[in-house]
């Protein structure tokens, strides 16, 4: 199964760094479609684009590729890899289906074994108490709102069950405002080393789903915890663009889509110079529009775009941040 660890980006500026994103969603694709050799071999063009570097997302799903392809050799490069470069995810490995075909194999064990082990250091300093309120604060966040696309599918954006559901994802969110403001006024923004990754992920979700006085109130906190490598700089946008947005401004990464109910659509909401937005984004470790648009089905045409923000600055006047 594909992995998506969000926090594993290169930072690599120009055409190289398109390219290599392009490659690697047309390996995804293709994993998709059921490819696995050509998805495989896809993936290693992304890696050559790239001089041989790749994240360990895609060098983790390009293992699985291989594996499922039956090309052994190829899939245990890739895991040792990221094995060798302090993969943790241990039992999301052991779980994945896709290296079945490898599990007997003496080479399996070894790679499993020093998983395990990136994994026991990882969470040897780890808060465990923290661990667990933060985990419980994630499942409040994430499970209402992973529930919002059914509901609208089966009832509509406007209708009574979605407004229903909007309702209690917003009280849940208060009250885990009230847990996260006190882990950061007693801690200050806590990193993955005490927190692991997800407790990490979890007070910037927090933070990004609250109000706009909130935001302004810990963004300072959260770029000075980029600076000492306690949060993600491509989350650290995420903020920027949100904020930057609800005070009136244009975003700055191009990370925020707007859903217009009445056509329909998504959209690129206001964005800052649309020309370089590629370049900053790389600085952050974004992949670039066009590949980030992919998974909205859209097509990033900067140049359309622009003759396009006139309008869409003039749509949004009335639009209010949530």
């Amino acid at each position: 199964m594909m992995l998506i660890l969000g926090n594993c980006s290169l930072v690599v500026v120009g055409q190289d760094y398109i390219k290599y994103y392009q490659l690697v969603r047309e390996a995804e694709q293709l994993y998709d479609s059921g490819e696995y050799l050509k998805s495989g071999q896809k993936y290693s063009e992304a890696f050559v684009a790239q001089g041989n570097k790749g994240t360990m997302d895609d060098r983790y799903n390009a293992a699985c590729s291989w594996a499922l392809a039956g090309e052994k050799d190829s899939s245990f490069v890739q895991l040792f890899k990221i094995a060798n470069g302090n993969f943790k995810e241990y039992d999301y490995l052991l779980a994945d289906t896709d290296f079945n075909s490898l599990n007997k194999d003496p080479r399996w064990t070894e790679v499993v074994e020093i998983v395990k082990t990136n994994k026991e250091k990882a969470e040897a300093n780890l808060d465990k108490k923290l661990v667990a309120i933060l985990d419980t604060i994630e499942q409040d966040d994430q499970q209402l709102r992973q529930q919002s696309d059914e509901i609208e599918k089966k009832y509509g954006w406007e209708s009574q069950e979605m407004t229903a559901l909007w309702n209690i994802i917003r009280e849940k969110d208060s009250l885990n405002l009230i847990k996260i403001e006190e882990i950061l006024g007693k801690y200050g923004w806590l990193g993955a080393d005490i927190v692991g990754e997800q407790g990490n992920q979890t007070i910037f979700l927090v933070i990004q789903h609250s109000d706009l006085a909130i935001q302004e109130k810990y963004i300072p906190m959260m770029r000075e915890a980029v600076k000492n490598g306690k949060a993600s700089a491509g989350d650290l946008a995420y903020l920027e663009d949100r904020v930057a947005l609800r005070q009136g401004k244009k975003q700055i990464y191009g990370s925020q889509v707007t859903f217009d109910g009445e056509r329909q659509i998504y959209y690129v909401s206001p964005l800052e110079d649309p020309d370089n937005v590629d370049k900053r984004r790389a600085e952050v470790g974004l992949p670039p529009m066009a590949a980030y648009m992919d998974y909205f089905n859209l097509k990033w045409d900067v140049e359309q775009y622009k003759k396009d923000l006139p309008s869409i600055e003039a749509r949004e006047k009335d639009i209010q941040y949530k």
